[in-house]
């Protein structure tokens, strides 16, 4: 168990935002965590390019519908659903329903790393 008093309680969302866009990047490592993560508000059609990581990503969808593409498979997730993609796995997912989309990319590793194919 952590003793470290000097890291914040809590963070908000704007400190987390990348760039004008909708979506927050968490680095664990800056905060003593061990995971990362990002928190995906997506309009119809919009999604990440396809791309890897080198380690574990789990998608947890908070609201939406994602078709999610995975190695040589691609599959439609809604709110409620969990996916994963193991290392190295090539995937991405766009935004297929009508209204915005929320997804949760929980990274396993205290910095994000990816590589993007495009």
């Amino acid at each position: 168990m952590s003793t470290d008093t000097s890291l914040a309680p809590t963070i908000p969302a704007e400190a987390l935002r990348i760039g004008g866009g909708r979506t927050r990047r968490f680095e664990g490592a800056e905060h003593g965590a061990d995971i990362s993560y990002f928190f995906v508000e997506n309009q119809p059609g919009e999604g990440p390019g396809l791309h890897w990581h080198p380690y574990t990503e789990t998608w947890i969808v908070l609201e939406g519908t994602a078709r999610f593409t995975r190695g040589d498979e691609t599959f439609v997730a809604v709110a409620g659903d969990t996916a994963t993609a193991a290392p190295r796995v090539v995937h991405g997912f766009t935004n297929v329903g009508t209204g915005v989309l929320r997804v949760i990319g929980i990274h396993a590793s205290a910095t994000i790393i990816q590589t993007f194919l495009d």
